[in-house]
């Protein structure tokens, strides 16, 4: 019988040894989003105005498509750690079809953004170029998708370097293409913007291929037979993962819009304060993948030790979870206070008078942004821990009040009719993860308590 601190140590190691390579492989795809936030801050301001604009639309919906895919990884882990082959083959089945569905629905939408972007009070040239660059990357959908089924699945099996190792050689894949594409290398055309989300398609295309070759061909899961039912799917199988897993769809959503949205009101306020929220949160958004690699971890070994039916092992593994995303949030927060302007440097030429507006404003959100994302990296990661445990629905709920009343609600009160423009927008994200992190605790604490 292991003593008391040594099973916390344990889950400890066991939470890092799924955490590492799937945060590095979060890390690797954020990468790709800073290294064309970067190359759009090359191609100038307007289009890293547009860019921003554009991949927020484009990831958001992504994201919170995704959703419905983690499913098949809360699903897959309590039917790994029960050992029930057949159902875990089902479930593979079932995310198939939920990808090809996904992937229709989604290019058709991007397809036909730009009256949407009209709507929503963006100036022409920005939904003009925005525009463009989604009818270029809605192309690597099917395969962005896929990755995202076949990244939940192998996480749930234990088994996530091959995701990193992918994930890894997709930086440089999307990096080459963008200098090709974007400035007309080698003989190819000077696409600019566009130019950016053809070189993000091609390198989704590229890990999803790799990814699946792997996962068909590889010892390590040949033995679970995952293709052996091909299409056929079994109806309570996908009614179960639609079940739980469009709650977590619609939260993905809610969060995600949150984003989205405040982004959309940034545009309303002029191309400066756009151009200036995209460099904090793209810096944001790179710390936050850590977490978000550490909360596909949390979420896994909970659904493992749920299906093992080790209830205190549930609560353990939710509460490791929180605990290494909030220290290693509060680090990076640091980080962002003490060297605020060598962060913008990346983006911008600070010497460039041109740009002391956009870099002042920067500097000025990269603080808030050190707040926001302590109460980001600790709500992302209570909600896995609560996926783990099949919980959806509650977590939805919370996440509507917390992400638009007062997130959404109050960053429109604060930046637009008490006229904070930019920071009052942010101080809106600020109370809105936090209250989301607050309440998601409360409901993981309640449920550790009681019986599961």
């Amino acid at each position: 019988m292991k003593s008391f601190p040594h099973q916390w140590l344990s889950e400890i190691g066991a939470c890092l040894r799924l955490a590492i390579p799937l945060a590095a492989a979060q890390l690797s795809e954020a990468a790709i989003g800073f290294i064309d936030t970067v190359v759009m801050g090359w191609l100038g301001s307007q289009n890293l105005a547009a860019g921003g604009l554009a991949s927020i639309t484009f990831n958001a919906l992504l994201i919170a498509s995704t959703g419905m895919l983690s499913a098949v990884g809360a699903l897959a882990a309590i039917a790994y750690g029960a050992g029930d082959l057949q159902e875990l083959r089902r479930i593979v089945s079932g995310g198939i079809w939920l990808t090809i569905a996904l992937s229709l629905f989604l290019m058709i939408l991007l397809g036909n953004f730009a009256p949407i972007f009209r709507i929503l009070g963006q100036e022409e040239m920005n939904s003009f170029l925005a525009q463009q660059y989604l009818q270029a990357i809605l192309w690597g959908l099917p395969a962005a998708f896929a990755f995202a089924f076949f990244k939940n699945l192998v996480s749930a099996l234990n088994r996530p370097h091959i995701i990193m190792v992918t994930m890894v050689s997709g930086i440089s894949i999307n990096a080459l293409g963008n200098y090709v594409l974007a400035f007309g290398k080698w003989g190819f055309p000077e696409l600019g913007l566009v130019g950016l989300a053809w070189a993000s398609a091609f390198a989704f295309w590229v890990k999803a291929i790799a990814v699946v070759a792997f996962i068909a061909f590889h010892s390590n899961f040949r033995q679970f037979k995952l293709f052996h039912n091909g299409l056929r799917s079994h109806g309570s199988t996908l009614r179960a993962l639609v079940k739980i897993g469009f709650p977590i769809t619609a939260t993905f959503f809610v969060e995600a819009s949150l984003f989205t949205i405040v982004t959309y009101l940034m545009g309303q306020l002029g191309s400066i304060p756009l151009a200036a929220h995209q460099i904090a949160l793209q810096t944001a958004v790179m710390t936050f993948m850590v977490c978000v690699g550490i909360s596909y971890a949390t979420a896994m070994r909970v659904g493992q030790m749920l299906g093992r039916k080790d209830f205190l092992g549930v609560r353990r593994a939710g509460y490791v979870g929180i605990a290494l995303s909030s220290v290693f949030m509060s680090l990076m927060a640091f980080l962002f206070w003490l060297f605020p302007e060598q962060i913008v440097a990346i983006y911008l030429d600070v010497n460039n008078p041109n740009n002391q507006e956009t870099l002042e404003l920067a500097i000025a959100l990269l603080s808030m942004a050190a707040i926001f994302q302590i109460f980001d990296g600790i709500q992302v990661t209570v909600a896995a821990a609560l996926r783990g445990i099949k919980d959806t629905r509650v977590p939805l709920c919370i996440g509507i009040f917390s992400y638009w009343a007062i997130g959404l609600g109050g960053g429109y009160l604060f930046g637009m009719v008490l006229g904070w423009a930019s920071m009052g927008l942010w101080w809106g994200l600020v109370c809105g993860l936090g209250a989301a992190a607050a309440m998601l605790t409360y409901r993981f604490r309640t449920l550790a308590l009681a019986p599961l």
